[in-house]
């Protein structure tokens, strides 16, 4: 499944009372991303122009954004995701690559090709991506580490994925037995 738009990088906070704001990059070099025009919302409704933009740590930019000249005005646009036209970036070259939102709508299933689930979503909250699963059983979603340990097989052209879960994925403990 191949997705038209690709999630790009993700706006955040004002960043001075001139309209500047931070930008939370996915591109391999984080100042690529002001190389891609258009830059759109999730709908394609809105367009976005990176005037300038400064590498202030990894992944992260100070950027202006043309039309946004003062703080309010980039406050409104604090969590907006950014996106451009996939036939804008380059191809995927090798069988271990792809882009996260080839991902989407992926079979996940055991080494021994028991059914596990469908991806739903890919996640980073700061600590590497997780993958959230629907169950095939039905449930909550399953959340799993995108590691090689846990997901060591990609396959877009197939449709699938192979998982191997923890053994434990709810960190709880078992309640202690009380004493009689």
């Amino acid at each position: 499944m191949t997705r038209d738009l690709i999630l790009l990088g993700v706006l955040g906070a004002p960043h001075g009372v001139r309209g500047e704001m931070r930008l939370k990059s996915y591109t391999e070099d984080p100042l690529a991303i002001a190389d891609y025009k258009p830059l759109t919302d999730e709908a394609g409704a809105r367009a976005f122009k990176i005037l300038s933009a400064r590498l202030v740590k990894d992944d992260m930019l100070v950027v202006r954004l043309e039309g946004v000249a003062d703080r309010d005005k980039a406050a409104v646009l604090t969590n907006t995701r950014l996106y451009a036209p996939r036939d804008l970036l380059p191809p995927v070259e090798d069988e271990d690559e792809f882009y996260q939102a080839d991902l989407i709508g992926l079979r996940v299933e055991a080494r021994n090709g028991e059914a596990i689930g469908t991806v739903l979503a890919v996640l980073d909250f700061g600590a590497g991506d997780i993958l959230e699963i629907e169950p095939a059983s039905g449930g909550r979603p399953i959340m799993l580490p995108f590691t090689k340990a846990v997901v060591p097989h990609v396959d877009i052209a197939g449709g699938r994925l192979i998982a191997e879960p923890p053994l434990e994925t709810s960190g709880e403990e078992e309640p202690p037995e009380e004493a009689v």
